[in-house]
């Protein structure tokens, strides 16, 4: 493990950046399809804490990606999400996918869970549970009992508009009763398929590497209640030059445990 940071306050979750550009729709998703036997599966968010200065975190990286690609979790539809911390970018190779946002974030996380410091790789199962990123019996274990508990449906529907903009509609059901908080913060997620980075300097240097499911946005939408779903249309018109396939995910999340109590996933290609 590699320790940096210690914790010095609680955090915030809400982050806004910018929301890359995107043309055509490829999927959406949730309530998430059902398994061969039609027994319908929890989504689970699964994020992970990286850096490109870390020479620890591409065994981490490539469980992700495996996670991802494989979706063998028992009763489990995984959402994962590779949030680059900006904290190694000062010993040799600055990762371009990194944000203070994400290490803020990571701190958040590390008061709630007792930590003295943040560390990658680092692996957070719903807010819930974590554990070193590369540790692949742990992470499944996670996933395991995180398919346990109630959750609250969220659907994402979606339609092309001109070639700038997409027209979205995210509805959410409740807060789920096993929820001891009253309400939850909405969060919308816009991250990349995949990247790959030569890394020429840093601990990693001469390495290529490969990452999955990259956040570039976290932007909160608004919140859910016990006594009430949410029902929002949002129009995205990011106006940014890059344009490659992309992932959209809504996340209902308690402010104060962190705990993700739903989620939902739609993939987005040009």
């Amino acid at each position: 493990m590699r320790f940096r940071l210690s914790i010095t306050a609680l955090v915030a979750i809400s982050l806004i950046s910018t929301i890359v550009s995107f043309r055509y729709i490829h999927a959406a998703s949730m309530p998430a399809e059902s398994t061969s036997d039609e027994t319908p599966r929890s989504p689970v968010l699964v994020e992970l804490f990286t850096s490109e200065g870390c020479s620890s975190c591409p065994p981490a990286d490539a469980l992700l990606e495996k996670l991802d690609r494989s979706q063998r979790a028992s009763g489990a539809d995984l959402i994962v999400l590779s949030e680059h911390v900006d904290y190694w970018n000062d010993i040799g190779w600055k990762d371009p996918y990194s944000s203070h946002e994400y290490s803020e974030r990571q701190s958040a996380y590390a008061t709630r869970f007792g930590l003295g410091s943040i560390y990658t790789p680092q692996m957070i199962v719903d807010g819930h549970s974590e554990f070193v990123g590369s540790d692949e019996r742990r992470a499944r274990e996670a996933i395991a009992n995180a398919t346990k508990v109630m959750k609250t449906p969220v659907s994402i529907s979606s339609s092309l508009g001109d070639e700038q903009t997409v027209s979205l509609h995210i509805e959410t059901g409740p807060l789920s009763p096993s929820s001891t908080a009253e309400s939850a913060g909405l969060f919308v997620a816009i991250a990349d398929d995949s990247d790959e980075s030569h890394v020429s300097r840093g601990e990693n240097a001469g390495r290529t590497l490969k990452h999955v499911a990259v956040l570039r946005s976290l932007i909160r939408i608004g919140a859910v209640d016990k006594s009430a779903g949410f029902s929002r249309d949002m129009k995205l018109d990011p106006n940014a030059t890059n344009r490659r396939n992309l992932r959209i995910a809504v996340i209902v999340q308690e402010a104060v445990a962190g705990r993700v109590w739903g989620a939902g996933f739609a993939r987005l290609s040009n």
